[in-house]
């Protein structure tokens, strides 16, 4: 698919730069006029995507998150979210509903959400050198 438009962002891993990023995309993401439902998707997505790198990839430490969003012929949106941290070592277990490594409070459902408001959603991660995400939402069409 051919980049009709791309930006970079980068951030420290603190929970007060999770509403910067979610309103950075969608504010991004607006060029391609979304419904309000789709920006909602898109915002949430986001969200739990920042907030995995926050909490699981730098548990003891604040590290950087990149994430690059690019508009795409065909209405695509797609959003990579980059960490440097500590990785993930199952990728396909972390993937699976309700399973965490953040203790109690997390509910284990970050990647579950991401793919049900994404129209595909792909996983990347070693051990040591950190996971991306990437995410891609089209507008305008159900998916």
């Amino acid at each position: 698919m051919k980049v009709i438009n791309r930006v970079f962002i980068e951030f420290p891993s603190k929970s007060m730069n999770e509403s910067f990023a979610r309103s950075s995309v969608a504010i991004f993401a607006a060029q391609l006029d979304p419904t309000i439902e789709e920006l909602n998707d898109i915002k949430t997505a986001v969200s739990e995507a920042v907030t995995n790198s926050i909490v699981h990839a730098y548990p003891n430490s604040i590290g950087k998150i990149r994430i690059a969003i690019a508009v795409m012929e065909g209405d695509f949106l797609e959003i990579i979210v980059r960490d440097r941290g500590v990785g993930i070592g199952n990728v396909d277990e972390a993937r699976e509903p309700l399973y965490t490594t953040g203790g109690e409070e997390r509910s284990g459902m970050g990647f579950t959400i991401m793919e049900s408001f994404m129209t595909k959603l792909r996983v990347r991660s070693t051990l040591g050198k950190g996971t991306t995400v990437r995410m891609m939402k089209q507008i305008g069409k159900k998916g």
